[in-house]
C-alpha cells in the first residue's frame, strides 16, 4: 500500500465522515472500484491520459450518477481527476478497511457467481465472526467466474468454498 493511496483513503473518510453517510459512501465507492476493475475497457477509459480529464470523468458520472451518492461520485471523480484511475481498487480497499476499522470491524470481501439474500448474509457474516474471533463486515461481489459457492477474503486469510475448489482437492485425493 502506497503513502499516496492512503493519504487519499484518509481524505476519503473524512470527507465521507464529515458528511455523514460514512456507510453509503463505503459501498458505493466498493462497488464502482470492483466495476472497474472487472471492467478492462473501463479501467482503459479511466486511466487513458490521451483521454481529457472531462470525458473521464463523465464516465464516472455516467456510471455512478443518480444510483449513488453526490459526495461518493466527488470521491470517486477526484480519484479519477488526479490521475490515480489506476489505484482507485487500492484507494478504496484501504478506505473501506478505515471506516471497518472506526466500527472496530474487519472486511471480509466475499465472492459468489449470485447474489446473498439478506439472510444468507447475516449467515456469513456470524460464521466469519465465529472462525476469525472478530466482528467482521461483509461486502459481497457477485462474480460470475465464481462456479458456485463462495469465497471469502479477510485480509491474508482466503476461504474458498467454490464447487471448483473442491473439484480441485477430490482430484488430489483420487
Amino acid at each position: 500500500m502506497s503513502e499516496r493511496s492512503k493519504a487519499y483513503a484518509e481524505a476519503m473518510l473524512a470527507v465521507a465522515k464529515a458528511e455523514g453517510y460514512l456507510a453509503d459512501v463505503e459501498d458505493d465507492l466498493f462497488r464502482f472500484a470492483r466495476t472497474v476493475e472487472a471492467n478492462d475497457e473501463l479501467l482503459l477509459a479511466l486511466t487513458n491520459r490521451n483521454l481529457p480529464t472531462e470525458r473521464r470523468l463523465a464516465v464516472v458520472e455516467d456510471l455512478m450518477g443518480g444510483k449513488a451518492l453526490a459526495t461518493s461520485v466527488a470521491l470517486a471523480s477526484m480519484v479519477v481527476a488526479a490521475g490515480r484511475a489506476g489505484e482507485l481498487g487500492e484507494i478504496v480497499d484501504e478506505f473501506v478497511a478505515a471506516a471497518a476499522a472506526e466500527r472496530d470491524q474487519e472486511v471480509a470481501e466475499v465472492r459468489s457467481a449470485i447474489p446473498l439474500t439478506d439472510e444468507q448474509i447475516t449467515r456469513l457474516t456470524a460464521a466469519l465472526s465465529a472462525a476469525t474471533g472478530k466482528a467482521v463486515e461483509v461486502k459481497l461481489v457477485v462474480d460470475p467466474h465464481v462456479l458456485g459457492g463462495l469465497v471469502a477474503r479477510l485480509g491474508d486469510l482466503v476461504i474458498d468454498g467454490t464447487v471448483r475448489h473442491r473439484l480441485d482437492q477430490l482430484k488430489e485425493q483420487i
